[in-house]
């Protein structure tokens, strides 16, 4: 089947089975591969993007789904929010390994768009469907803070 969908404001038109995952089409067809896929079940997150601005794991989507819609991963280079949340997670040492990092980076774009100046508890409820093997969150949680102020700087924010 056909599908068109617009990928990091780039508008591609492939030809995929039907019963082609997401995260498949963005790695392989589309070759961009920072989107990681971990578990195949949803539950690492580590393949997460924005599918229309709303975090989805991309491991659990069909290719035919996104078909029209608008997607997000990591690559993206126009972002200005996403490139002050790799920063942050850069100078607040939130990866390690880095496996879960893209997924990390996705679902705090989403987290900050609906709330800009997250709590702890937010965060970590936000954060639920993401694992890390690695950090103990501590460093992530900071990367977080970190990028909320990094994006608010200057804005008034109510919340």
């Amino acid at each position: 089947m056909i599908v068109n969908i617009k990928v990091n404001g780039k508008e591609y038109e492939k030809d995929v089975e039907a019963r082609t995952l997401l995260a498949t089409f963005i790695r392989d067809d589309l070759k961009l591969t920072g989107t990681h896929i971990g578990c195949d079940t949803t539950n690492c997150g580590a393949c997460t993007v924005l599918m229309d601005g709303k975090a989805v794991k991309s491991c659990t989507v069909l290719a035919a789904q996104a078909d029209g819609h608008e997607i997000m991963t990591i690559e993206d280079e126009k972002d200005s929010d996403l490139k002050k949340i790799k920063e942050s997670f850069i100078e607040e040492n939130g990866l390690q390994c880095g496996f879960c990092t893209p997924g990390m980076i996705m679902t705090t774009l989403y987290m900050l768009r609906k709330n800009g100046k997250p709590n702890d508890d937010y965060i970590k409820e936000e954060l639920a469907g993401n694992l890390c093997r690695c950090t103990g969150y501590v460093s992530i949680i900071n990367s977080i803070k970190k990028a909320s102020e990094k994006i608010n700087e200057g804005k008034v924010i109510s919340r």
